[in-house]
């Protein structure tokens, strides 16, 4: 397969994982297939290791994600789990419905969002400690597009 073949197959690769939760190589394939996109087992899981993909276990259950993408979290079932985002500058904290922030705050540390150093869930509130000092505004600003609240 050419470079950009190669490319190609392992764009659609993080745009699946990023989609859909896949819990083995073989729905993996099977996703792919359903775009014109065939793989080898073997193919596959060179392209996954180049991508840096990992299997976690994550709200919904096992899944593949790679390493440090946002579009990793599982956003449907999370997106309706939480109702707001807000930052003082320091620290962000995000809203969610009754009993859902251990969940979410469990697939934020999952995802390991760039600039996210890491979570404290309560009931409904989620404190997210931003990587750098400064960075709590830009850190809340994307967990509102990543759940939608943008």
């Amino acid at each position: 397969m050419s470079e950009n073949g190669t490319s190609s197959r392992r764009d659609a690769i993080r745009e699946i994982l990023a989609r859909h939760v896949v819990e083995s190589q073989d729905a993996l394939r099977r996703h792919l297939a359903a775009r014109g996109i065939r793989a080898a087992q073997a193919t596959l899981s060179r392209d996954m290791a180049l991508l840096g993909v990992r299997r976690a276990v994550g709200p919904t259950g096992p899944r593949y994600l790679v390493d440090g993408d946002a579009g990793a979290l599982p956003l449907d079932p999370i997106r309706r789990l939480v109702d707001g985002v807000e930052s003082n500058g320091q620290l962000v904290v995000v809203r969610t419905k009754a009993s859902a922030a251990p969940t979410v705050a469990r697939a934020l540390d999952e995802a390991r969002l760039p600039g996210a150093l890491g979570t404290l869930a309560g009931d409904d509130t989620i404190f997210v400690a931003p990587a750098q000092p400064r960075g709590a505004h830009a850190l809340a600003r994307r967990l509102r597009k990543l759940f939608g609240l943008a």
